[in-house]
C-alpha cells in the first residue's frame, strides 16, 4: 500500500514543476503529515525530493529526476492501453499520434510486459454506436477537435433544428462521443452549451487562443446536460396499471430514471395485485411504442386518447390473430 503510494507521489512530482503538501495530500488521499514522512523516505532511499519553505513552497524533484515506466504490473500496462479507444481517436484524425504514443509506452516497459497491447486488444473492444444504426463520421470533426486541442476559437456555420442556420463563433472545451453520436460542448455568450457535429456546415479555425475556464470539467458538464436533456423532454404523463411482472420491465421499456420515480411513488396493490403508477413520457405516441411490448402487464388509463389507441391496436392483433 505504502509503496504504491510512493510511487504515485514521484509520478505526481515528476509531472509538475512541484506540489504543495495540500495538493500532494489531496491527490494520495492522505494526510499532510503522511506526505512529509513519505518525502523524507523517498529522500532517505536517494530520490531527490526537496522541500521549499514559503507561501510558495511545496516538494519537488530537483535535477532533472525522472523514473522509467518499469513499475507497471502487467494489469495496469493492459489497463494502459485499453485507455485509447481506436475508432474515436481515427474519426479525430489522432490515430498516428496515438499509434506513436503506444509505441512509446511499449519501448519503456519491461520486456515481459510488451504484449500488453495484445493482450488488452484481444480481450476489449468498445462498439460506441447502438445497434441498427449506421455509423457516419461528420466532416468536420478533425479540424473541430483540432481547435479542441489547440484551444483554438472557432467561426462556424449551424444547423438548427428546425432546419436554418446561424453563424456563431465558439470557445470549443471537449468531445463527447455518445452512442455514435459526436457532440461538441463549448462556450459562446458567457456560458455553455452542447452542438451536434453533424449540424455543423462550415468551420473555420482562428489563430486567436482562449483561456480555460478552470472550474470546467468536462465529464461533471456532461453529465449534468444529459440529465437536463432527459428531463426536458418527458413533457407529457400517463397513467399507468402495472402487475408485477411490468413493473419489473418498466425501467427497460422508458426512460429508466422516471420509471424508478414512478414506482417509487406507487401506492400499494390493487386487489388484483397491480399498481397503478403515474409515468413522465416524451410524447403519447412515445409511449405507445414503449408500453406496447409490455402487452397484458400494463394497462394505459389515462390520458383517454392513448388509452383509445392501446385499444384499436389490441383490436387489431386479436383480429390478426384470431
Amino acid at each position: 500500500m505504502r509503496a504504491a503510494r510512493l510511487i504515485k507521489m514521484v509520478l505526481l512530482l515528476q509531472s509538475r514543476p512541484s506540489m504543495t503538501a495540500a495538493e500532494l495530500a489531496r491527490e494520495l488521499e492522505v494526510s499532510e503529515r503522511t506526505v512529509t514522512r513519505d518525502a523524507q523516505a523517498l529522500s532517505e532511499a536517494g530520490i531527490p525530493v526537496y522541500a521549499d519553505r514559503g507561501r510558495t513552497g511545496g516538494y519537488r524533484l530537483s535535477g532533472g529526476y525522472r523514473t522509467r515506466l518499469t513499475g507497471l504490473a502487467r494489469s495496469e500496462a493492459e489497463a494502459l492501453f485499453l485507455s485509447g479507444l481506436p475508432g474515436a481517436l481515427r474519426e479525430m484524425g489522432l490515430d498516428d499520434a496515438a499509434s506513436a504514443a503506444r509505441l512509446k509506452v511499449s519501448a519503456a516497459l519491461l520486456p515481459s510486459l510488451r504484449d500488453a497491447s495484445d493482450t488488452a486488444a484481444q480481450r476489449f473492444h468498445l462498439d460506441a454506436p447502438g445497434w441498427y444504426q449506421e455509423p457516419r463520421t461528420p466532416e468536420l470533426l478533425p479540424a473541430i477537435a483540432e481547435a479542441v486541442w489547440d484551444d483554438r476559437t472557432i467561426t462556424c456555420r449551424y444547423r438548427r433544428r428546425q432546419g436554418s442556420e446561424t453563424e456563431r463563433e465558439l470557445a470549443p472545451y471537449g468531445l463527447v462521443l455518445k452512442a455514435g453520436v459526436w457532440y461538441l460542448c463549448a462556450r459562446a455568450d458567457g456560458g455553455f452549451r452542447v452542438y451536434r457535429i453533424d449540424r455543423f456546415t462550415a468551420v473555420v479555425v482562428s489563430e486567436e487562443r482562449f483561456v480555460r475556464d478552470a472550474g470546467f470539467v468536462l465529464p461533471e458538464f456532461w453529465e449534468e446536460r444529459a440529465a437536463d436533456f432527459a428531463r426536458s423532454i418527458l413533457r407529457t404523463e400517463v397513467v399507468v396499471r402495472l402487475s408485477e411482472a411490468g413493473a419489473r420491465q418498466l425501467p427497460y421499456a422508458t426512460d429508466r430514471a422516471a420509471a424508478r420515480e414512478a414506482l417509487d411513488a406507487a401506492g400499494p396493490p390493487d386487489a388484483q395485485g397491480r399498481i397503478t403508477v403515474t409515468l413522465r413520457v416524451e410524447s403519447p405516441e412515445v409511449a405507445h411504442g414503449q408500453l406496447l411490448p409490455l402487452g397484458p402487464e400494463a394497462e394505459v388509463l389515462e390520458p383517454g386518447e392513448l388509452r383509445d389507441r392501446f385499444a384499436r391496436t389490441a383490436r387489431r392483433m386479436r383480429e390478426l390473430y384470431a
